[in-house]
C-alpha cells in the first residue's frame, strides 16, 4: 500500500477510462484501470495531466474518491464553467478514452481505520472527495469506528454521493447535512453555514481527542479549524486540506 509519494519519484501512467457516473448536475465520477497502480491510501491525490494536440498541456490535482481496489481508482470532478481541465473530463471523457496521472501523491491527510478514532470529517462541496475515500474503506474492512461525516452543500440536488451516503448512515457511522442556499420541503438538517454550534452539536467532544478532517474551499477550511480550536479541540489533530481558484 502506498504511502506519502515523492513527486520527482513519480512517473506519468496512462489511465483507460472504464466508466463514467453523474453525481450531481456539476460533478461526475471517472473510473480509470491504472497499469502498474501502486495502491493508495484514503486521503491521497493524483496529478491529471492532458495534452492538446498542438503540444499545450494542462495539469491539475484530483483527490482520489474510491478506497484501494487493486489497479482501479475513482477520481469526482466538479465542472468549473471557465476551467481548462474540468470541462474536459467531466463532458468529454468516454469509457474507452485515455489519459495520462501520476500518483498516489501525500502522506499527511490520510486515514484507515487502523488508525482509531473517534474520526471527525467535515467537508464543504466537493471536498468530500477524499473524505468519502475514508468512509468507503471503513466501510470495506467493516469498521465500527466511530465516525461523524458533517457535509455542507448549497442544496440538496448539489450533494455529492448522496444516495451512498444514505445507505452507509448507520454501523457507528452518524452522517449530518447542512444545506446553506436552498432546502426540499419538510428539512430538518441544518439550514445554514457550519459553525461551532454546529460541530459541537455534531461531535465528538474534544475530551474524546477526535481525528478531525476537513477539506474544502480554504475559507470554509479556515473558518471551520478556527471554529474547532474555539472549541477546544487539540490544533494537532485537526488536519485541513483545501482548495481555491486554480483554472479547473
Amino acid at each position: 500500500m502506498a504511502g506519502a509519494a515523492v513527486l520527482g519519484r513519480l512517473t506519468w501512467r496512462a489511465a483507460d477510462v472504464v466508466g463514467v457516473a453523474t453525481e450531481t448536475p456539476r460533478v461526475k465520477t471517472i473510473a480509470f484501470d491504472v497499469d502498474g497502480w501502486p495502491g493508495h491510501l484514503p486521503g491521497q491525490h493524483v496529478d491529471v495531466r492532458l495534452t492538446a494536440e498542438d503540444g499545450y498541456q494542462a495539469q491539475r490535482s484530483y483527490s482520489i474518491a474510491s478506497a484501494p481496489d487493486g489497479a482501479r481508482i475513482e477520481l469526482t470532478v466538479e465542472r468549473l464553467d471557465d476551467g481548462e481541465v474540468s470541462p474536459y473530463l467531466t463532458d468529454e471523457l468516454r469509457p474507452g478514452d485515455e489519459i495520462e496521472l501520476r500518483g498516489p501523491v501525500g502522506g499527511y491527510f490520510v486515514w484507515e481505520p487502523s488508525r482509531g478514532g473517534p474520526l471527525l470529517l467535515v467537508a464543504g462541496g466537493s471536498g468530500v472527495v477524499p473524505l468519502m475515500a475514508m468512509v468507503r474503506r471503513r466501510a470495506a474492512l467493516g469498521s465500527d469506528v466511530d465516525t461523524r461525516l458533517l457535509f455542507s452543500s448549497r442544496a440538496w440536488d448539489d450533494v455529492i454521493y448522496r444516495d451512498e451516503l444514505e445507505g452507509l448512515n448507520g454501523d457507528g457511522l452518524r452522517v449530518h447535512h447542512a444545506l446553506t442556499r436552498s432546502q426540499p420541503p419538510g428539512w430538518s438538517g441544518y439550514a445554514r453555514r457550519v459553525d461551532a454550534e454546529m460541530l459541537a452539536e455534531v461531535g465528538p467532544a474534544p475530551s474524546e481527542r477526535p481525528q478531525i478532517y476537513v477539506c474544502g474551499p480554504t475559507p470554509f477550511v479556515e473558518a471551520v479549524a478556527e471554529a474547532l480550536v474555539e472549541l477546544g479541540h487539540e490544533p494537532l489533530r485537526i488536519k485541513t486540506e483545501r482548495f481555491g481558484p486554480t483554472g479547473g
